[in-house]
Order: C-alpha cells, then sequence, then structure tokens
C-alpha cells in the first residue's frame, strides 16, 4: 500500500556520502533508534543501501509516495534513488543498515567478464524494493547473515562476506528481471547526471571548487549543469557547497580540538568572517556555541 506524499514533506534533496573500510565492499551501520523528534531528509547515497527494519513502524518515502513499514520490512535502495523515512511521534523505531558498493565489488569479481559484471550491475541499480522479509526470503537470509559475520568479524570473515554479499546481489538481480519496473521508482535522471559533481565534492569540500570543473566533469555546460543542478537539489551549486562544507565543519568542531581558524581553513573557508556567517547560516547558531554545546574546548 502507499499514499502520495505530502506537500509538507517535500523538501530539499541532500546527498549522504559513505566512505567504505579499508578491503570491504560493505559498511555496516547497526541498529540505529530514532526518538520522536528526529526527522529524515529527502537525500539519495553514493552506494546501495540495503535496511532492515529491527522494531516499530515508520513510512519509507520513494517516488514521493508514502509506504507504511514496520519490524521485519526491508528496503533495498539503489545508489543515486532519492528516499526519506518518516518517524511517527507515537512509536518507537529502529534500523540497521548495509551499504554497499555493489559496481566495485562485481566489477572486480567478474574482471575477466566484463559484461556479465555490467550486466548485473545495470539489473541490481534498475529498481528500489521495499517488502517484508518473509516475500523476499532468498535476498534476506544472506542480508541476516551478512549483518551477523560483520558484527562478530570472526577469522577470515571478509572472504566469508564476499561469498555471501554476490549470492545476496545474483538474488537481488534475479528478482529485479521478474518484478514490474512500473512499481518502483527509477533512478531521477538529473540526479543522475549530476552524481559526479556531488561525489567530488563531498570528497573534497575543502578544495576551491569551480561551477564550470563541476559542469565538465558531469560532460555539460556550465549553464545546464546549473539549471537542473537547481531542479535536483532544490538550491544552486554554491549553497549546497556551503552546506557540506559545514556539515564537515561541525563534525570536526564536535569530533576535534583543533582550533576554530584551523577547521574554517580546513573546510574551504578562506576567512573566518566568512565561515562564521555561513556557519550561523545554515545551522543557526556560532562555531563557538557549538563547540560549548558538545563540551570540547575553543
Amino acid at each position: 500500500m502507499r499514499f502520495q506524499m505530502s506537500q509538507k514533506r517535500k523538501n530539499e534533496i541532500i546527498y549522504r556520502y559513505y566512505e567504505m573500510p579499508l578491503n570491504s565492499p560493505v559498511l555496516a551501520l547497526y541498529e540505529r533508534p530514532y526518538d520522536r523528534t528526529e526527522n529524515d531528509r529527502l537525500h539519495f547515497h553514493n552506494y546501495m543501501e540495503i535496511g532492515y527494519c529491527c522494531e516499530g513502524s515508520c513510512s519509507v518515502i520513494l517516488d514521493n509516495h508514502e509506504f507504511p513499514c514496520h519490524d521485519g520490512m526491508l528496503t533495498i535502495i539503489p545508489q543515486n534513488v532519492p528516499h526519506m523515512t518518516i518517524f511517527h511521534k507515537e512509536f518507537k523505531c529502529r534500523w540497521q543498515y548495509l551499504i554497499i558498493d555493489t559496481d566495485t565489488f562485481l566489477s572486480d569479481i567478474y574482471k575477466d567478464n566484463c559484461r556479465l559484471a555490467a550486466q548485473l550491475i545495470r539489473r541490481i541499480n534498475s529498481q528500489a524494493c521495499l517488502d517484508h522479509e518473509k516475500q523476499l526470503e532468498r535476498i534476506a537470509v544472506p542480508i541476516n547473515q551478512i549483518f551477523k559475520l560483520m558484527q562478530e568479524q570472526e577469522e577470515f570473515y571478509l572472504e566469508e562476506l564476499k561469498g555471501l554479499l554476490l549470492t545476496l546481489l545474483i538474488n537481488i538481480a534475479k528478482r529485479n528481471k521478474e518484478a514490474p519496473l512500473e512499481d518502483y521508482p527509477p533512478k531521477a535522471p538529473n540526479t543522475t547526471i549530476i552524481a559526479p559533481a556531488l561525489d567530488y565534492i563531498s570528497r573534497v569540500p575543502e578544495r576551491p571548487i569551480k561551477i564550470e570543473e563541476l559542469a565538465a566533469m558531469c560532460h555539460v555546460s556550465e549553464a545546464h549543469f546549473r539549471r537542473i543542478f537547481v531542479e535536483s537539489m532544490n538550491m544552486p551549486p554554491l549553497k549546497y557547497i556551503n552546506q557540506v562544507r559545514i556539515r564537515r565543519a561541525c563534525d570536526e568542531l564536535q569530533r576535534t580540538h583543533d582550533s576554530i581558524n584551523a577547521i574554517a581553513a580546513r573546510t574551504g573557508f578562506s576567512t573566518l568572517s566568512t565561515f562564521n556567517r555561513n556557519f550561523r547560516q545554515i545551522t543557526g547558531t556560532s562555531p563557538q556555541q557549538l563547540r560549548k554545546q558538545s563540551g570540547q574546548r575553543k
């Protein structure tokens, strides 16, 4: 069952960049609890995301439709597909996630058969899926085994992980051949076009970034890049760059004892006044106040 997403829940799409652990194609995020006041935002990732609802009730937004979700539900969301989770005030909800670098993993496994690798990657990324684990048994079993394996990390777990991951991805590819494409949200074409620029901004926000260079990465003109960027992200490129930089600065302010001047320079701001102005515009507070709240020294 699905419902049209209400207008008040439509917001800016944000890009979330994940880094893979060394020598592993999978990042596991375990049993993340959500309180009654926390709100997700419409977003997409650089890698595939598989979610498992451990407990509670919520809703998942896919393709501007709201799907009810409860414990035992699985979400399989390819890279670059916008989605969002709505947490209901009256229900506690816990999720755990697998972030998977499907393209690199399959390209490495089938390095002597690039055609097969490309076919599997296209099939896996062709559609998203949301269903109960009982309806997705051949997919759910390796997912649960991977969660357990990643948590315990016993001897030779990486080798075992590769076998389980291959089984999982092949079963997803087989399912996608059988499932009707119209039932699931397609990739947003404009988001796909600007994905190389979003990836670059997330990896190196501290570098001087010119819009014309981002457009060149995406193989479009600067004017066309600016237009589709606003259509996809609901903000101009420079505003998005500043948001990424400020998010990085917030993390460093709470995680390190480095000076605010050093963090401002390291996150791409040439002057402290520019950093402070953008910080307050985006977060509603000052760097000093955020650090004080987190218990770090100035």
